[in-house]
């Protein structure tokens, strides 16, 4: 339904454009991580997903979208996955994500842990990760798909009443928003390698997704500083 949904939605607030890599394939049974910047990217990247490759994922999303009436019932029946965070439940959302994955379901997570609490629109490179990503993979030893989308701040981005007169804006301006899906990889054992990796690859597709739209691809993030973030946060 979500899928469904986002791809009928889309459309109406923005100029949705969808690239990928060489390649690019998304196996039963992948890990899709994408960078997050706004409330309105995973609707961007699961049109984008249903548009490109026919594909309608899991989503780890955080648990508070759970306690909205129809919408935690929707998500519940199509087993879509809570992560209650800074709580003793979170590492649970790893262990459905894994029954879900051997399932051959796709699985769709952002390692960041959260939005960037910036209140300007501009395009930014993704956070450092956490582990989640690399020890899920590990576990199950599931291809990853690194993906990056821009534009979603567009719509909304800020303080409450900077997002709300985004969204009731958008339908007018139209913003281009844009998602690139990069090729599969397969990451180490090593969780702090792999968790740089990973960084890496999806860096590298927020740039491709950032330069569609003539946005300026700003440094930061990744590197050995990212890897040690990581380990410290994961």
């Amino acid at each position: 339904m979500l899928s469904r949904l986002a791809a009928h939605v889309v459309p109406f607030f923005g100029r949705l454009t969808v690239t990928s890599d060489p390649g690019a394939r998304v196996e039963p049974g992948s890990i899709l991580v994408v960078n997050h910047t706004s409330l309105a990217d995973p609707a961007l990247v699961l049109a984008a997903l249903r548009r490109r490759l026919a594909v309608e994922p899991v989503l780890l999303a955080t648990s508070g979208l759970w306690r909205i009436p129809v919408l935690g019932r929707a998500l519940t029946r199509e087993g879509h996955v809570p992560v209650h965070r800074g709580s003793a439940h979170a590492a649970a959302a790893l262990d459905h994500a894994a029954v879900a994955l051997a399932s051959g379901r796709h699985v769709m997570l952002y390692a960041e842990g959260r939005i960037p609490p910036r209140r300007d629109a501009a395009e930014n490179a993704p956070e450092m990760f956490r582990t989640g990503l690399a020890r899920l993979a590990r576990a199950t030893g599931a291809p990853v798909v690194p993906i990056g989308q821009a534009g979603a701040r567009r719509i909304t981005s800020g303080g409450r009443a900077k997002q709300l007169a985004g969204v009731l804006t958008a339908p007018v301006r139209r913003p281009g928003l844009h998602v690139h899906i990069g090729a599969p990889l397969r990451l180490p054992d090593d969780v702090a390698a792999a968790t740089a990796l990973a960084h890496g690859a999806v860096t590298e597709a927020w740039r491709t997704a950032a330069g569609a739209l003539g946005e300026p691809a700003a440094l930061g993030g990744g590197g050995p500083a990212a890897s040690r973030g990581a380990r410290r946060r994961g």
